[in-house]
């Protein structure tokens, strides 16, 4: 593995805002514009990336190219792909790319072919009708993401996701199935995450409750801490490991997929490793003006560091793909939620964006009202496949037809001249035209990409997550921010454990409480209303 920042023979980390090349990045993207008539569209793995609703100039495009290089941007990208510890906080390697390369090292290839084996087995044996997923955030949103997009027509497998440290998250998970024909799959970096304990506590407690004998062989882990595992009283056979340079919201490569092994197959895994390889091959390779992960990355900086959108809309015109938009939105905001630099200094610029939306055509009917014609607006990430998976192609048709519409209405616009005479041409009154045309009168130029993907399918969904993985590399490095902590989460739990204590009464009350959080604390745990 190679060296911790700063690089060996590079000048030391120099704070984003002190960067000249900052500075003339800055001048250079407030003064670009979106060309309506040029077209710039990147195919990366399979993938055609249309960046051709952003703000370009020839002077964006060589600011881009002496900030990147300011970064150390090669340098550091063959950090990361190479096992480097760029996440130096925790001092460890952010190394999810070893997880789906071809060619794995051994410990990698050993999990694989040991999880490949579980699955081929139970298969064989048509064992575990019923699969119970326990685990949150990137132990959770990965998964359900697979198996919707390539389990939402069903399967002989029933699967249920129990993240939520809610009871009746867990009560709903058990609901109305058999227990001797299910397996619990407890998948938890740590095997110390709260949620998935408890969770899993009470699944234990209902597979015993059932009779039985051995609760722990209906048990899996998946885990980079095997001993605590063993501990809490899962069999060495039924661990899967993880390492702890895999962050959880890189986990999907890892053997936390074997629920979407067995919800719908191994090749489902095995495509999206694929796809996600080839990204990074592209990512590797690709000059920065054809590198799609860069180019987005850039993009997405101006929006937000220059031209001050405060989120980012996801919006993938699949049904599919219902479960993009939060995994993306833990990807990005867990990773770029930071205001603080390397050095330990304020970024000095606005930073990670809000992220969220929903699939269009349902958005259409839900907030892109707000996108159109809201005060603040938004750049969106349109994706769609050129081809569908079933037997109507004019659902498919009108499908790419409203986000072809979507996207050119918020880029052209539409002004108060064409407003009012559209509202003339169809025989309204001038006055009353004139007064209705305001209202009609969309801003326009507002930034977005088009992701096409051929099809869904598991090698493009794994190039599609790997290529928003490399864009967030890419924005963390620039503004000088470590995309592979969680801190502020941590803090969080911390607090957490304490408060568990007050409302139980194992532990007395924090003096240090806030005015609200005592006086709740006080009330809610001095009574049995709210069990």
């Amino acid at each position: 593995m190679t060296s911790l920042l700063p690089i060996p023979g590079n000048p030391p980390f120099v704070p984003l805002r002190e960067l000249s090349e900052w500075k003339a990045f800055e001048t250079a993207a407030a003064q670009s514009s979106i060309q309506t008539h040029s077209l710039h569209i990147i195919t990366a793995a399979g993938l055609d990336v249309d960046v051709s609703s952003q703000g370009t100039s020839p002077a964006l495009t060589q600011a881009t190219q002496a900030l990147l290089e300011a970064r150390h941007f090669e340098a550091m990208r063959s950090q990361l792909l190479e096992g480097g510890h760029i996440n130096v906080t925790e001092d460890r390697a952010a190394w999810h790319t070893a997880l789906r390369a071809p060619d794995p090292i051994e410990e990698v290839a050993l999990e694989r072919a040991r999880m490949t084996e579980f699955v081929r087995q139970a298969d064989s044996e048509r064992k575990w009708r019923n699969i119970v997923h326990i685990g949150i955030g990137g132990s959770d949103w990965g998964v359900r993401l697979a198996v919707n997009a390539f389990g939402y027509a069903g399967s002989w497998r029933n699967v249920h996701f129990v993240a939520n440290i809610d009871g009746h998250a867990i009560q709903g998970g058990l609901a109305g199935i058999d227990p001797h024909d299910t397996l619990v799959v407890m998948a938890s970096k740590s095997f110390s995450t709260a949620e998935t304990l408890q969770n899993g506590q009470r699944a234990v407690e209902w597979l015993r409750a059932a009779g039985i004998q051995d609760p722990y062989s209906h048990v899996v882990a998946v885990t980079a801490r095997p001993e605590a595992a063993k501990k809490w009283g899962v069999s060495g056979k039924h661990i899967f490991k993880l390492w702890d340079w895999v962050g959880g919201r890189f986990s999907v490569w890892s053997a936390v997929s074997l629920t979407t092994a067995l919800a719908v197959n191994l090749d489902v895994v095995a495509g999206m490793q694929a796809g996600a390889a080839a990204m990074d091959l592209h990512f590797s390779q690709a000059p920065i003006q054809e590198n799609a992960p860069v180019q987005i990355a850039m993009s997405g900086l101006v929006n937000r560091s220059v031209l001050g959108y405060g989120s980012l809309n996801i919006a993938p015109y699949d049904f599919r793909l219902a479960e993009l938009v939060p995994y993306i939105q833990q990807l990005e905001m867990e990773s770029l939620g930071k205001s603080v630099d390397l050095a330990g200094n304020p970024v000095g610029v606005p930073t990670g964006p809000t992220v969220w939306g929903m699939p269009g055509t349902d958005a259409q009917h839900t907030f892109f009202q707000w996108l159109h014609q809201g005060s603040d607006g938004s750049p969106v990430d349109f994706i769609v496949c050129r081809q569908a998976d079933h037997g109507w192609p004019e659902h498919h048709r009108s499908l790419i037809a409203n986000c072809l519409a979507q996207r050119e209405a918020l880029l052209k616009g539409k002004s108060y001249d064409q407003a009012l005479q559209d509202l003339l041409d169809a025989g309204m009154e001038r006055d009353r035209a004139e007064w209705l045309a305001h209202h009609k009168t969309h801003v326009g130029g507002r930034p977005s990409n088009l992701i096409v993907l051929p099809r869904l399918s598991p090698y493009s969904l794994g190039a599609l997550l790997a290529l928003y993985e490399h864009k967030v590399f890419v924005q963390g490095l620039v503004w000088g921010i470590n995309a592979f902590d969680q801190w502020g989460v941590e803090y969080g739990k911390v607090l957490a454990k304490g408060i568990v204590g007050e409302l139980d009464g194992t532990r007395a009350q924090d003096p240090n409480h806030d005015a609200s959080t005592a006086h709740w604390v006080s009330l809610l745990g001095s009574g049995e209303d709210n069990v």
